[in-house]
């Protein structure tokens, strides 16, 4: 019997699937991240009698064994508070035991409140990463996004509410320049969409916040180096004299604030290609 992890409706009940509802109705169990919003849901969806087992961050190492030896007896049905069950809740560890065991494992396609912001952002998608909830101490967030921005792609957080605006100040002081799209409550009622700096974004956001957080946080583009071009060069040719790659050479430069790594990739392999050229002459004089 499979194991099947089941999307549920971040806010909007009508986003429910009938497939959803099929795998509800037929689990001989229901593992939840919290028994008593599942409970809840269940109730609004008119799906009673399930037994339900609770499976989170504090309990998963123990469990999961369990929850694999039911699926092996009957369909076991996974649900998180909203949306999809692993992404940002226990659930990895689930699938690789029930593949190790044997046990079928079916993920139903569904609500996603990080595909939904990164949509509604209008940011170019070719390339994302979600970067789930940001460090909760400001150094780490800083260091994160510092990171991400390296990505030179769209990125996707979340947030809590609680910690929101430290979140957005932070990000301004890494990139006050930085293009943000918020949206607050998704789905629900009282849905809010913010695309502005994190400043803006910061001053948009009703006090207290409240209520479940996701944004976007569109590529940024390197402002120009201030630095001779010979300087760069002279650089790039003192780490390829030492050895190391284009790669390598454009990620340390870039970081080094001496311009974007896509340009100093190209230039490095272009100045390693001119290099290369000039020994295979000198080889082919020096046997003349």
């Amino acid at each position: 019997m499979p194991l099947v992890f089941v999307p549920t409706p971040l806010g909007n009940l009508g986003d429910i699937t009938l497939r959803a509802l099929q795998t509800l109705h037929d689990a001989q169990l229901v593992v939840a991240e919290d028994t008593r919003v599942a409970r809840t849901l269940l109730h609004a969806l008119k799906i009673g009698g399930k037994e339900l087992w609770s499976y989170r961050e504090q309990n998963a190492a123990g469990a999961t064994a369990g929850i694999v030896a039911r699926a092996r007896e009957g369909l076991v049905a996974v649900v998180a508070d909203a949306g999809m069950p692993g992404i940002s809740d226990p659930g990895s560890e689930l699938v690789a035991a029930a593949r190790s065991a044997g046990v079928a494992i079916d993920v139903l396609p569904g609500p996603s409140a990080s595909l939904g912001v990164a949509v509604l952002s209008g940011f170019p998608l070719r390339r994302f990463c979600f970067e789930g909830f940001a460090p909760r101490a400001s150094g780490a967030r800083r260091a994160a996004f510092s990171r991400a921005f390296a990505h030179e792609a769209t990125t996707i957080w979340y947030e809590s509410p609680k910690r929101i605006r430290a979140t957005l100040r932070d990000l301004a002081q890494v990139a006050p320049d930085a293009t943000v799209f918020l949206v607050r409550e998704y789905t629900k009622r009282f849905e809010q969409q913010i695309l502005g700096t994190p400043a803006e974004v910061d001053a948009a956001l009703e006090e207290p916040v409240r209520g479940e957080i996701a944004f976007a946080v569109a590529p940024r583009t390197a402002p120009a180096p201030n630095v001779e071009p010979a300087t760069i060069e002279a650089r790039i040719e003192a780490l390829l004299a030492a050895g190391r790659s284009v790669k390598e050479i454009a990620r340390e430069l870039a970081a080094a604030g001496m311009g974007e790594r896509k340009a100093l990739y190209a230039l490095a392999a272009e100045r390693r290609s001119r290099g290369m050229g000039a020994r295979q002459y000198d080889e082919h004089s020096s046997s003349q």
